[in-house]
Formats: structure tokens, sequence, C-alpha cells
């Protein structure tokens, strides 16, 4: 089995050496054969040696690695790479977990393969790809999934067609690769109970990357009103309506997730404590002073690129200034940036500016991160993209 070979710049190596699974377009030399998008291709330094292989794609990243060895990237090879990702979610007590049968399976470059995501919801898995690469074996991954999983998998789910980079020109088309579902199920997370509909829902259906962080809310809403923000399809007011809040009422400008958040707030263990309102946040805010012990800040990623990374900031400090504004004295402020190309350190840096602003005294309670089911590789810092804070305000 041969590939097309890729040679880089001199100096260009040290990353890969490092096991960095990016390889920049700017830092190829030449190479042997014009390859395709979504290729397997072999990466040499400029001395010819080997580097690693990986998937092409024409663009700033045109190569994502995802074997440090030369290997045939056959059928054994991507079910191993299932295979080790399945055993780590075992050691972390999520592959037969009686009060949680949602998580992340598969988390790309954290488990070595760049643009696949699978997600787990009781017996289907969902899987997305994000590169021509990983679309191509796709039904290998299947396949994959049904040896490991056996008579616990009832289907798989592809739902590629929105994740695909749109230039590629993949006619990509949702649907199963394994068996066959309603589309929706009910799951259970940390004993609370979701409505989870993959084939309509965004992403694959639910945010599991706050799982951790929903069940340390839980903790501090005991008799406090609680308001979720861009609340999508629920998540921190399930857990908040379940751990006794006296009232609760979430957010989202989307209808859509409204509707799911009422359904989903209704399998909670007090529906008549829930109200939900598809409104602007800003909007909703507005005369809402002390009215809330508990308010919840999730907004989607305010910035995709560096390009328009201050924008975001000057999003996230407008939001959480208003929140910090709004809230009780003595309560208690969740807020969070799931955008990739803000840091933790710049997210609290504009939260500092916030309560500067705002001109209240806050304390950090809690610095909150992406769960271990959405590992970080310690190679590829950039993994880490979910970033929060749980702050007092006096």
């Amino acid at each position: 089995m041969s590939f097309i070979k890729l040679y880089l710049a001199p100096g260009k190596e040290h990353s890969l050496k490092r096991q960095h699974p990016w390889v920049f377009s700017g830092a190829i030399k030449k190479a042997d054969a014009e390859p395709a998008e979504g290729d397997v291709v072999e990466v040499y330094s400029s001395k010819r040696e080997f580097l690693g292989m990986g998937h092409y794609a024409p663009g700033s990243i045109a190569v994502r690695i995802f074997s440090f060895e030369q290997v045939a990237p056959d059928y054994t090879f991507w079910k191993r790479k299932v295979q080790q990702a399945y055993d780590y979610r075992q050691r972390l007590g999520l592959t037969d977990n009686p009060s949680t049968n949602v998580y992340r399976l598969v988390y790309a470059e954290g488990d070595g393969v760049p643009g696949l995501i699978v997600d787990f919801y009781k017996d289907t898995a969902v899987v997305q790809t994000h590169s021509v690469g990983m679309y191509n074996v796709r039904e290998l991954v299947a396949q994959a999934l049904k040896e490991i999983y056996g008579d616990r998998l009832r289907a798989v789910y592809d739902k590629s067609a929105e994740s695909l980079p749109a230039k590629a020109g993949v006619q990509a088309q949702n649907g199963y690769l394994y068996g066959q579902s309603e589309g929706g199920v009910v799951v259970t997370e940390n004993g609370n109970l979701f409505y989870i509909d993959w084939e309509t829902g965004q992403k694959t259906g639910f945010f599991i990357d706050q799982r951790d962080n929903r069940d340390l809310l839980a903790r501090y809403v005991k008799g406090k009103s609680v308001l979720n923000t861009f609340c999508y399809t629920g998540g921190f007011s399930v857990y908040a309506l379940n751990a006794g809040a006296s009232e609760v009422h979430s957010v989202d400008v989307s209808k859509k997730a409204i509707d799911l958040t009422i359904k989903n707030g209704e399998l909670s263990q007090a529906p008549e404590k829930h109200e939900a309102f598809a409104v602007d946040t800003f909007e909703f805010l507005k005369g809402k002073e002390d009215k809330y012990d508990v308010i919840v800040l999730d907004p989607p990623a305010f910035a995709k690129s560096q390009n328009v990374r201050h924008n975001a900031l000057m999003g996230y400090k407008r939001l959480n200034a208003e929140a910090m504004k709004k809230i009780k004295p003595g309560g208690i402020l969740f807020t969070f940036s799931c955008s990739q190309v803000v840091d933790k350190y710049l997210f609290s840096s504009t939260v500092m500016a916030a309560a500067i602003e705002a001109g209240r005294n806050i304390k950090i309670m809690h610095h909150l991160p992406q769960p271990a089911d959405h590992p970080i590789s310690i190679f590829h810092p950039e993994g880490e993209y979910l970033k929060g804070l749980v702050l007092f305000v006096e």
C-alpha cells in the first residue's frame, strides 16, 4: 500500500516530532504527486525522515495526523483507535453506568483521530466527521462500533452533512450506517432525564460537555431562583429543577430550542417550577434587577476564528457585566466560553473587566473545564475549548 509523500521545508518538522498532529500548508515544500482532499498521505522531513500519516485537505491545516508510525490504515487500524477510545471511557466509568448513559466516545485529536466525533446516547452512536478523510472511513468506524458494543448497540447514525467543509463538494446526507431508530431517545445523565433528537438537534443532539458543570450547579440551587440563558435543550435547567430550585427560568432565542427545553422540563421532578422564554438574552435581562440567585451564561461560540476574537471578547464582557449587575447580592454566576480561540486566561481577564464595569465585588469559586470524555492531548493544547468560572457576587 503506497501513499503520496509530502516533504516539509527545513526546520518545519519540530512540531511533528513533539507529536502535534497538524501540518500547516506553509510548512510543505514539495510532494511527489498532487493529493486530493481526503487522501491518506505520508509526511517526511526535508531530510526524508518519516514523521507521520494523516488525511490531506486544502487549506491552512493541510494534514491532520492520525498516526506517527507507518501503518496500514485499514479496518484493523480504525477498530483499534475506536477500541482505545472505548477503553478510556470504560476507565472513566461511563460505558456501564446506570445513572449516565450519554457520553462522548471519540473526541477528535484528543483520541488521536482528528476530524472524528462519536457521541453515545443510550444505545445509539452518532458519528460526525469534520474532514473528508474521516468521512471516507465512516463505514469502518460504524463496523468497529458494532463489534465493540455488540448487542448493546441498536444503531449508528451519521450526521456529517453539516460538519464537513462546505468547499469539499461532498454530497453528504445524514442517515443510518447501521440499524434504525425513531430519531430520538430519553437518556439519563447523573440521574437526570433528557430527550435527545440527534436527527434534528444541534451538533449531535446534546451538549454532553457540560455534564460535570451541570452536576456542580445542582449543589448551589436548592431553594434558589435560577436563570439559565442560552439554554438550548435546558440541561442546567433540569438539574436545577431536580435539585430543589424554587424557580427556574430558561431563555433561548430559538423557539425550537425552547420547545425541547419545555419537553425536558416536563421530565424533571418539578415541572411546575419551570418557565421557558424564546427571546434574546439581553432583552430578557432588562428590568430583572435582584430577581435571580443563580444565573447561568452558556452562550454559543462568539469567536470561531482569530480575526473576530476582539468582537467576541466585547460580547463576553457585555454579557457578563449585564448578569453581574442584575444578580441578587450573594448570588452565584456560572459563566462559560466555548470559543477555542479565547483561552482560559483571556476569558478570565474579560470577565474581570466585566466585574470592574459592573462595580460588584466578586470571588472566584471554581474554574471549570470540559469533562474527561473530551480529553485534551498534552501535545495538542488547542483541544481545550470549554472554560468556565463560578463566581460569588457580593
